[in-house]
């Protein structure tokens, strides 16, 4: 259930921006809305989809379909400075092998596009 309300607190949170692009672009309705979801988000997909259903109604986005793509983690090591992949609880370079790494992606939710009507 927490893990439910999380992901409806973050839905409303992501309806005011798609709300706000409808409403700069003078749209009646909003057909799609993408996001990148990554691993290290803390958001779980299936919750997601099951909250927008119920966070889009009565909104701009009521009939908009949700589509969910994720976004791998990549991480550059600090010490050789090579960017690679890598898996959650494992975050090493794949060059050098050091654990001294920075995330660049896959610990985000980002609103990648939204097509208006």
């Amino acid at each position: 259930m927490n893990q439910t309300v999380h992901e409806l607190a973050i839905c409303q949170a992501l309806l005011e921006q798609v709300t706000q692009v409808a409403a700069d672009n003078r749209a009646e309705a909003v057909g799609r809305i993408r996001v990148r979801n990554g691993p290290l988000s803390g958001v779980d997909a299936h919750s997601l989809e099951q909250a927008f259903a119920v966070a889009c109604l009565g909104t701009v986005a009521e009939q908009a379909e949700l589509m969910i793509e994720p976004e791998p983690i990549r991480v550059r090591c600090t010490v050789c400075g090579q960017e690679s992949a890598a898996v959650a609880n494992v975050l090493l370079c794949a060059k050098c092998g050091d654990w001294r790494t920075q995330v660049i992606s896959g610990d985000a939710l980002l609103l990648v596009s939204v097509e208006l009507e």
